[in-house]
């Protein structure tokens, strides 16, 4: 039976862990470690789930933050015909983001 495998990049989760709020501030601790990419490789790296990585942006990306690969790439896999299933299902009991507004926020002096 044919695999449905899906995977989930964390490399944002762990720039913000170490403070780094864009791709540009990867570059430098990239480069300490001998890997040359420009500012938009970077940013595809960061903003999208890559179809492929060469190894060494893998292991230098795990060596900056200090984790194993297995914390960057978090995977599923079922057999297709479940997952399909599954997701057609659970898809009524998940609320819709559109209908959640922001709390609008309420500044007080330190005196009240």
């Amino acid at each position: 039976m044919k695999r449905d495998i899906q995977y989930h990049w964390r490399v944002r989760e762990f720039m913000a862990r170490a403070g780094m709020k864009n791709s540009r501030d990867l570059v430098g601790p990239l480069r300490e470690r001998g890997i040359t990419l420009s500012e938009s490789q970077i940013y595809r790296i960061v903003g999208q789930e890559p179809d492929r990585i060469a190894f060494k942006v893998l292991v230098a990306l795990c060596d900056i933050f200090g984790i194993e690969a297995g914390d960057l790439i978090t995977y599923t896999a079922a057999d297709a015909r479940q997952s399909r299933d599954k997701a057609v299902n659970s898809a009524k009991d998940v609320p819709l983001l559109n209908a959640y507004r922001p709390v609008k926020a309420r500044i007080v002096s330190d005196d009240d």
